[in-house]
């Protein structure tokens, strides 16, 4: 997935017109968003299209898809014929949910993100003990995305030595979580940013700043 200035908006809002709003300010410096739960749940999936249709974003629908592969199916179904452009499934569910997942994507020649390691303090107990593993089973299974914390640099690379230089890995935790941008770039293709911006007094010049 080619993404401007390596630069992916986390737009966690809760309305169609504050997305609108945030997206209208930040629309010369991203062309992807990633929109999870918070939006989709209050505007349903039409959200997806809507967004895609006004600002030509390129959309990654990140519902951590964790579940048994039919259900894992039906998820993923129902996101690509909304127009998404990719999907972040969690690892940890083993590679019968996972091919569930890659299927419905290949189907759709659409993208799947496999999720490594998440960015926040909890994920150490449970998710980062199994992280290399699940690197190396979607290796296995001829996945080229992943998802790999900013917030943990260290990780972060451990991951990328897994799954080789040719892989796409995008990073969450830029910004609010203590992620730096710059560094993480040195290892992933790309930032996966928040509330940075969308809070920000003028989310256009957080974008900038992001990306000086």
């Amino acid at each position: 997935m080619n993404i401007k200035n390596n630069l992916i908006l986390a737009l966690d809002v809760g309305s169609e017109s504050e997305a609108i709003d945030i997206c209208e300010k930040v629309k010369e410096s991203i062309d992807t968003i990633k929109i999870g739960y918070p939006l989709a749940l209050a505007e349903g999936l039409e959200i997806i299209k809507k967004l895609k249709d006004k600002f030509g974003f390129k959309v990654i629908c990140d519902f951590k898809v964790a579940d048994i592969d039919a259900t894992n199916e039906k998820i993923c179904e129902e996101t690509f014929k909304a127009g998404a452009d990719a999907i972040i499934c969690h690892g940890f569910v083993g590679p019968d949910s996972v091919q569930a997942c890659l299927d419905v994507a290949n189907k759709y020649e659409k993208e799947l993100f496999l999720l490594t390691e998440m960015s926040h303090p909890g994920a150490k107990k449970f998710l980062q003990p199994a992280a290399d593993e699940i690197a190396k089973m979607g290796i296995k299974m001829g996945i080229t995305n992943y998802v790999a914390p900013a917030t943990r640099l260290d990780r972060l690379q451990d991951i990328r030595n897994i799954v080789g230089e040719d892989a796409y890995i995008i990073s969450p935790g830029v910004g609010k979580q203590g992620g730096d941008g710059k560094k993480t770039l040195e290892i992933s293709n790309a930032i996966i940013v928040g509330r940075s911006i969308y809070e920000a007094e003028n989310p256009k010049e957080a974008c900038e700043n992001l990306l000086k």
